[in-house]
């Protein structure tokens, strides 16, 4: 895990925010010790074997957590975002962060990926991996 610059992104959060983000953070590097994680596009993201899995970004009223094959998970409380497979939950404080269901879609996250890292090869077709 490489981490490059998530400090640097969380810290220029409004304090709200970087609590957000600093819960986020934590609760990932927990659950996939084994991802890499870096800023990908200015967000930090989260990647299992090159694949993105996990990240999360600022938006104007919220921190957006968003996980690319979401719209696979069995957990509830993801919201579809975009035209592949995407889904993300968005919050305005820490306390909104339910840890189990975090840990759950993070265990969801692992076993269950859409093979974005060859999407452009691939034409933007997605094929599942796990």
């Amino acid at each position: 895990m490489t981490g490059d610059n998530i400090d640097d992104f969380n810290a220029s959060q409004t304090p709200e925010d970087r609590r957000i983000c600093e819960v986020l953070r934590q609760q990932i590097d927990r659950a996939l010790p084994e991802a890499e994680s870096k800023i990908w596009h200015a967000h930090p993201v989260w990647f299992l074997a090159g694949n993105p899995i996990v990240g999360y970004s600022k938006l104007k009223s919220c921190i957006r957590l968003l996980f690319w094959s979401g719209q696979s998970f069995q957990t509830p409380g993801l919201a579809p975002e975009g035209k592949f497979k995407a889904a993300e939950v968005r919050y305005t404080s820490p306390t909104e962060i339910d840890s189990d269901r975090l840990q759950a879609w993070l265990q969801e996250a692992r076993g269950i990926q859409w093979d974005y890292k060859n999407i452009v090869k691939r034409k933007g077709r997605l094929e599942r991996l796990v």
